[in-house]
């Protein structure tokens, strides 16, 4: 059966079919008749003008799509043209602050173009950095630098918040914000955010995601002039990274959207809001659990101000000298940018004893020679009005931290009342004290007369003082107010007594080292280092003088030529171009024959000037070269009493050879520099150990210790230098040197030295354990004055440094070397000595024109004895 059509039949088409019964004609419509019948759009055509349109409308859409396509990537071309490389990135290290540390690990100084501290993502706590993660970047491990659906997140957000006067948020990832900080800058436009856009996905692409995250979270801005986590770990909380709870790590990682917004001191409320948000996000990404989430909620944001770590109060000269070498070494740039943690070789309770013995010397001599220079300034000394103009005095440089400057209110012949400005509370009012002077005291107070003259004694204060001088002066004692040194505001306090001071014109410089290792203990370059930068104890040429002689009888020591051979020591003459030169003692005269230790004990001129010419220059220089006291001498004799010029580290170093058995003491201020990863890039200890490091074998309690090799450079025979230790003992003990150790009840042994004129004044000494080498002087070389020595004036400054280093400690015994003869007998000054011989010269020793040797009372064969 066939299906019908359901075709409408055309009325007016005639029907056809056989059984088709016969039909009236159809009646005409009445117009029909009088034109044609109306027409009727077919439905065919009407599909035909939509396909039409909708082909129109999908090739502009396809062109248009095509022009924006060329549109876009003519704009990347343009805009990725001069896109910044990124590619350094890899290797960045943000600059950051170095420290420079003291040997007990206390802060000495800190070096920084900008205070910024670099913590390796590896020392950052996983959950501090996924706060951030979670605040700023929830998809920041699975995106490529730019996240599409961060972004339509951010517009829908955006276009719920339009009207309604907020900030519209944006979209970057922290890929993003690291190109924006490091690369592009902050503008807000468009093309910056395509700029970023594109430079993220590269730097997705060729930096691992860790480091990404590291950069991001060591350059941040967090507010409170903090830049990274570790500085604002420390600017809020005053902790360490490692110190923070869970809902201060929150609270940091709600800083980047607005830091000034979120202060914790300014909008408390602010701050613990955002800190709850980032806590649920942390939770939510599973970072903590819920109830650490809520735990932490709980805990107030309670911000500590930062303390900065306290540094070392003594040492500028040696901090300033270890910069220089870190310059030296490094480079200015990684200095002070590279955040390296050195480790120094500074002793800060010997650097302090060091500094105040020193101080005391210089005060000394410049009682008994300076004379008084009269005041600072001179103002008005009123009932009132003297407190604003004494105020508006200038405090002098160098002057000591409990010196105050002082007005003289009245003055009487046997005292004198002085007035002060006190201010207990920096931001409180000023408070107004004072104090007596008085005459008994001032005996050293003598008027300056020129050219090194000084006036008598001052009979009266009027000699001293008149009203409205301005002077520095120093609290001795409480009067009798029971000790109290405040006072009520507004009222004057008790008067108090008082000492004149004056910053002295001498100078001087002190090192301190160990011999075994050339490691700088102490190193005092100066009266002060805010008076003068200048680091006399390295930077200064002087002239060594007398205790340049010990170089001098070495190489004789080393030629065979024992302690007691006899040299005469008498007048004599050496012509030199300019003329005949006559050397002279101290003392004017001659004493005969004499043997090496007496000549050096009595630092007799005559005497070293016969060794040298005997050895020959050659020899002496030789030794003053392989010491590293004067490189490059000349060869003339009269270097052989020392007119060269040295530095006061020079000589520490080269005294130090002695001590260290004959081996070269290169003296070094630093004793590690590590990188800001922990990485040791410098080491000054090159010493071999066996038997240390992470493969050595297990050690029992009774085990011997590892083993150090000593690697340094034996620069002369251990014999020869044990000679010398030995013969400078005698300087000590009966020579030119006897006030370096008095009352010390050890071996100590050293040489005074005093230049032409007086100009130089200088003690190098040493002990088993210390080298000490101080110098005292003018920075413009004239004279000290007639009759000032080393033994005088140095000496005295070696004992009492050397005795606050070696406070508490027992006595220690020069160690003899093996193969040194050891003989008992008798010194010309009828003392007797344990004198060292080289091997086979024991009985060697006679004067010239009497071949008997000298007697020897005792031998003793000491092969590595102590002495």
């Amino acid at each position: 059966m066939s299906a019908p059509d359901l075709r409408a039949p055309d009325r007016h088409a005639p029907d056809l079919r056989a059984d088709a019964p016969l039909a009236p004609p159809a009646p005409r419509h009445p117009a029909a008749a009088d034109g044609p019948p109306p027409r009727q759009r077919p439905a065919r055509r009407r599909r035909g003008v939509i396909f039409r349109l909708a082909r129109f409308f999908f090739v502009l859409g396809l062109v248009g799509l095509l022009g924006a396509a060329v549109a876009g990537y003519g704009l990347y071309r343009h805009v990725a043209a001069d896109l910044p490389d990124y590619r350094w990135l890899a290797d960045y290290q943000p600059p950051q602050m170095s420290r420079i540390y003291a040997a007990d690990s206390r802060l000495l100084a800190e070096l920084a173009a900008e205070r910024r501290v670099f913590v390796p993502i590896e020392a950052i706590p996983p959950r501090l950095a996924q706060a951030f993660v979670s605040a700023e970047d929830q998809r920041f491990w699975e995106h490529h630098g730019v996240d599409p659906i961060g972004i339509l997140r951010a517009v829908v957000t955006n276009i719920e918040q339009y009207g309604t006067g907020r900030r519209l948020g944006g979209a970057s990832t922290i890929t993003q914000q690291v190109a924006k900080n490091m690369l592009v800058g902050a503008d807000r436009t468009m093309t910056r955010k395509l700029r970023e856009a594109i430079l993220a996905v590269r730097i997705e692409e060729a930096l691992p995601k860790e480091r990404i995250l590291e950069i991001y979270l060591n350059e941040i801005f967090l507010g409170a002039q903090a830049y990274g986590v570790a500085a604002a770990a420390q600017a809020y909380f005053n902790k360490g990274l490692d110190e923070l709870t869970v809902g201060e790590m929150a609270f940091l990682g709600a800083l980047p959207k607005a830091p000034n917004n979120y202060n914790p001191v300014r909008y408390p409320e602010a701050a613990r809001s955002r800190r709850d948000w980032v806590l649920d996000r942390m939770a939510e990404d599973a970072a903590i659990s819920p109830e650490e989430a809520q735990a932490a909620k709980a805990e107030p944001i309670i911000p500590r101000p930062t303390r900065r770590p306290e540094v070392v109060q003594v040492g500028q000269h040696f901090t300033e000298e270890v910069r220089r070498e870190l310059i030296s070494r490094f480079g200015q740039d990684q200095t002070v940018q590279g955040g390296l943690v050195v480790r120094t070789s500074l002793d800060p309770a010997l650097q302090a004893a060091t500094e105040t013995v020193l101080r005391h010397g210089l005060m000394a001599f410049d009682r008994r020679r300076g004379g008084w220079r009269g005041p600072v300034a001179q103002i008005t000394a009123g009932r009132t009005e003297w407190m604003p103009q004494l105020e508006a005095v200038q405090r002098p440089g160098g002057a000591l931290p409990e010196w105050r400057l002082a007005v003289a209110l009245e003055v009487r012949d046997r005292e004198a009342r002085l007035g002060w400005v006190e201010r207990p509370d920096p931001r409180g009012a000023s408070q107004p004290r004072t104090g007596t002077l008085h005459l008994e005291n001032l005996g050293w107070a003598r008027r300056v007369l020129g050219e090194g003259r000084l006036g008598a004694a001052p009979r009266r204060m009027q000699d001293v003082l008149a009203p409205g001088d301005v002077v520095m002066v120093e609290t001795v004692a409480a009067a009798q107010s029971g000790g109290q040194s405040g006072g009520q505001p507004g009222r004057a306090a008790p008067p108090e007594r008082l000492a004149l001071r004056q910053i002295p014109q001498v100078e001087g410089a002190v090192v301190a080292l160990d011999p075994g290792t050339g490691r700088v203990l102490a190193m005092a370059g100066g009266w002060s280092f805010d008076k003068s930068q200048f680091n006399r104890a390295t930077q200064a040429l002087r002239q060594p003088g007398s205790a340049f002689k010990p170089f001098v009888y070495l190489p004789a020591l080393e030629a065979g030529i024992p302690p007691n051979q006899r040299f005469l020591d008498g007048p004599i003459e050496i012509a030199t171009p300019q003329g005949i030169w006559r050397p002279t003692n101290y003392s004017g005269g001659g004493h005969g024959y004499v043997s090496i230790r007496t000549a050096l004990e009595k630092s007799l001129n005559l005497v070293t000037v016969r060794v040298a010419q005997q050895i020959g220059m050659d020899r002496v220089s030789d030794a003053a070269a392989r010491f590293g006291v004067i490189p490059n001498m000349p060869r003339y004799l009269a270097m052989s009493l020392g007119s060269g010029e040295t530095t006061v580290l020079r000589m520490a170093a080269g005294y130090a050879g002695f001590v260290s058995g004959g081996r070269q003491v290169v003296p070094t201020l630093i004793d590690s520099v590590q990188d800001q990863r922990g990485r040791v890039i410098w080491r000054s200890d090159q010493r071999g150990c066996t038997g240390c490091g992470a493969a050595a074998p297990a050690r029992g309690p009774g085990a011997e210790p590892p083993e150090l090799t000593d690697e340094r450079r034996q620069i002369t025979d251990p014999i020869a230098a044990y000679q010398m230790v030995n013969i400078l003992q005698g300087v000590v003990q009966r020579g030119t040197g006897t006030r370096a150790g008095q009352g010390l009840n050890r071996p100590v042994a050293g040489k005074t030295g005093t230049t032409n004129d007086y100009v130089d004044n200088w003690f190098v000494g040493f002990t088993p354990d210390i080298v000490i080498a101080v110098w005292l002087g003018y920075d413009e070389p004239r004279s000290l004055g007639n009759g000032e020595t080393g033994g005088q004036n140095a000496a005295p400054i070696f004992h009492d440094v050397l005795e606050a280093a070696l406070r508490g400690s027992p006595p220690v015994p020069f160690r003899a070397p093996p193969g040194v003869a050891l003989v008992r007998m008798t010194t010309e000054g009828g003392a007797t000595i344990m004198e060292a011989f080289q091997p086979g010269t024991e009985n060697s020793a006679h004067a010239p024109g009497d071949h008997a040797p000298a007697t020897a009372t005792g031998l003793d064969s000491g092969l590595g004895g102590l002495y």
